[in-house]
């Protein structure tokens, strides 16, 4: 398995690491990994590879077998031999700026109280789609109460609970099409505010912000139609 370096820390820019192989696509699995795989709503990591004066772009990293993460390189060039000490660096103002969407589109489902249908991240915006009959309202005051949150720089923090616990307390998991995933004996969650008075709890594997605070101002964006019972909101970065 990958050692997932950025579940411990999000903002680790580089990392040491061995090449443990090389697949038939022409990926690259490292013993351990700075870059975050496809899944979520988040795209994948880029950034590049550099070893023995050698420097290997990578477009995206997305999951393989078990906990294995596949790191695809963005151009034919050199490869890194099996074995190979390497460092791997994060395109990361990309990456920061998914941290910010992301933490943001937790936000937005605390203001907009409904199931969560899909969602999807870019490092200029992102959206959520809500099982809700009708289009909100108050369009000036969701887009108000986003930046309020966003104001209190509150602190956000990963935890795990055991799968026992979260089948206690099913309210904790918004989305309704995608289950967090079981199997592993304990879940990650995403904590935003104080342990006595949560802003926001919910199982997510992705890359977030240290405080709101760093999201920075909201803007609404479009609110689509998308079925009978799904309405598409989107939200965007301002800068």
């Amino acid at each position: 398995m990958t050692d997932m370096l950025f579940r411990d820390d999000a903002y680790l820019r580089d990392a040491p690491a061995v090449v443990r192989a090389i697949t038939d696509e022409g990926g690259i699995v490292l013993n351990q990994s700075v870059f975050y795989p496809t899944g979520g709503g988040q795209p994948g990591d880029s950034g590049w590879l550099e070893w023995d004066g050698k420097r290997l772009p990578l477009a995206t990293a997305i999951k393989g077998q078990g906990d294995d993460i596949i790191l695809v390189p963005s151009e034919a060039s050199q490869m890194p031999p099996l074995g190979a000490h390497v460092t791997q660096v994060l395109d990361w103002d990309r990456r920061y700026r998914h941290m910010r969407v992301h933490s943001a589109l937790h936000l937005l489902s605390v203001v907009v109280p409904f199931g969560v249908t899909g969602g999807q991240i870019s490092a200029t915006h992102g959206r959520l789609d809500f099982d809700m009959p009708d289009a909100p309202q108050d369009r000036d005051g969701i887009e108000e109460a986003l930046n309020d949150l966003v104001s209190l720089d509150a602190r956000v923090a990963a935890d795990w609970i055991t799968e026992e616990e979260l089948a206690a307390s099913p309210k904790l998991v918004k989305t309704m099409a995608v289950q967090p995933p079981k199997g592993a004996g304990r879940i990650r969650l995403i904590c935003i505010g104080e342990k006595s008075d949560f802003i926001d709890l919910q199982p997510c594997g992705g890359t977030h912000v240290a405080r709101t605070g760093e999201i920075g101002a909201l803007r609404l964006g479009k609110m689509e139609k998308k079925g009978r019972m799904n309405r598409r909101i989107y939200v965007h970065l301002e800068s």
